[in-house]
């Protein structure tokens, strides 16, 4: 099937576009997956080991990117919100001279780009351009690309296609798959990278301990002043950095104290913009002044009057769906203010109350679900809650959660059993290694957890005594001493 346009828009796209997309067929979807390798080779988390917080941006955009593929490939679909993403793409040898932003020292740089495209083709030449990567394979890809547009033409079966290895000879590419084995080869093991970095975090540690004491004396004195819950970070910011927020804090607490108290038995989060989560933490945006600070603080009553609000609609929300609980768990979805959720809340209400599902009352307490924006179809989480789209089709939803109960209810047992373990062996490492500090990033689950302690207790490791150890998806020496280890390092032999 060719694309039948308008003269204006065909100008249009032929200015951005090669000549050939224009009788180009439809892309599957793993043929876009295919076309897209350059692309996801230049801007893999995993190569982003020693800079957390490019392969945390990356991570997040790639998470987004694949709902928007996801739903282009959606039958019926109508036209998606644009989506805007960034993401920190490495210098390879596709990319390294162009006209835009250079590269930084450590060899990447920031692109950002909207994406509002229509199809899988246009989305990815979009996204290569955008990323200033070589679009010359797509032609190659593509089996119905003609010089000139054909009089007549059969479809063509749409099939993956998987590269040749004389693809990369004869165009002088990179093969992707090979350079990747050619990293996982090179892969340290655990031992070898302690042996190599276990000085200087002890240095950078012990460098660090005084601001450590005044960043815990500083929490305490604050949190006892305005009576909280507690204070955290959102992001891995280092502990001068965490000092210097507090600090902060600490003036605005002298100048407008009365005002400040009004956040009495909240926890305060310092993140990226300022607002209550969709949980009711207090968020401080680290780039705000005092006066967004203050502003906050005065409006703190009426946010409590919305988090009742809140509260009251997750209940109706139970009541239609037999006593299933509506929850937020901050790790698995994304940063939602209290109105955004309050928002998604009260859409999903309102088509509930159109159909009426015709649940036995309080038949699923005891289960939980999430309320998610992004996807179509509901699903099961392998932690026992289930997923639920917010423009979920409610006849679709009732049969979906009837037949998927019983393994949620399974699905959650195992999970707090596996909680048990993972807080026991965590236990057990901690003392074995004479820990000062271990804990583990929100996105290492517990079956990861767990995997990586056992392993732990069966080695020996001398240069963790006393050390802060965190459990992550890389390698990284942190700025203060914490030393950061994949879930799944290697000792010896590659863990598959």
């Amino acid at each position: 099937m060719f694309w039948r346009l308008r003269p204006v828009r065909r100008l249009c796209l032929e200015k951005v576009f090669p000549h050939w997309f224009l009788y180009s067929r439809a892309f599957s979807g793993a043929e876009a997956v295919n076309a897209l390798r350059p692309f996801y080779f230049a801007v893999h988390p995993d190569f982003f080991g020693q800079h957390p917080r490019e392969r945390e941006v990356n991570e997040n955009s790639l998470q987004r990117l694949s709902v928007y593929l996801e739903n282009l490939q959606k039958p019926g679909f109508k036209s998606l919100k644009p989506t805007q993403l960034t993401f920190y793409v490495r210098e390879t040898d596709q990319n390294s001279s162009d006209g835009q932003e250079p590269f930084s020292t450590f060899g990447f740089r920031a692109v950002k780009f909207t994406l509002h495209t229509r199809d899988l083709l246009s989305t990815v030449l979009y996204i290569l351009n955008s990323c200033s990567l070589s679009i010359e394979h797509i032609q190659s890809l593509n089996s119905s690309v003609h010089s000139q547009p054909p009089k007549e033409t059969k479809r063509t079966t749409d099939r993956p296609i998987k590269w040749d290895k004389s693809y990369y000879s004869f165009t002088g590419f990179k093969d992707p798959d090979e350079h990747l084995e050619q990293v996982l080869r090179m892969e340290t093991t655990l031992t070898s990278w302690l042996d190599t970095n276990g000085k200087s975090a002890i240095k950078k540690l012990e460098n660090s301990l005084p601001l450590r004491q005044e960043l815990d004396r500083l929490k305490d004195e604050l949190s006892h002043q305005l009576q909280l819950s507690d204070i955290r970070w959102q992001r891995s910011w280092g502990v001068a950095h965490r000092c210097s927020q507090l600090h902060s804090l600490g003036r605005l607490a002298q100048q407008n104290l009365e005002t400040l108290k009004n956040a009495k038995g909240c926890t305060i989060i310092f993140t990226d913009r300022s607002g209550m989560s969709a949980v009711g933490h207090v968020m401080l945006g680290t780039m705000d002044v005092h006066h967004h600070w203050t502003k906050l603080f005065e409006r703190l009553p009426s946010y409590f009057d919305l988090q009742r609000r809140l509260m009251l609609l997750e209940d109706q929300i139970s009541y239609l769906l037999g006593g299933i609980q509506v929850v937020y768990i901050e790790e698995l979805q994304p940063v939602l203010t209290l109105e955004e959720y309050y928002s998604l809340l009260d859409v999903f209400h309102k088509r509930l109350l159109k159909t009426r599902i015709p649940f036995h009352p309080r038949s699923l307490r005891g289960l939980q679900m999430i309320l998610n924006s992004d996807r179509y179809a509901p699903s099961l989480h392998e932690l026992g809650h289930f997923n639920i789209p917010t423009l979920c089709d409610p006849a679709k939803l009732q049969w979906f959660i009837l037949t998927k109960a019983q393994q949620a209810r399974e699905n959650m047992k195992r999970k707090d059993e596996l909680k048990v373990i993972e807080n026991e062996l965590i236990q057990a490492s901690t003392k074995k290694f004479s820990l000062e500090k271990f804990y583990k990033e929100p996105s290492v689950s517990s079956i990861q957890m767990v995997d990586c302690c056992k392993r732990l207790l069966e080695q020996s490791l001398p240069y963790l005594q006393g050390m802060h150890l965190c459990v992550s998806h890389f390698y990284s020496v942190m700025q203060d001493g914490d030393l950061c280890i994949p879930w799944n390092w290697k000792n010896g032999e590659a863990v598959k």
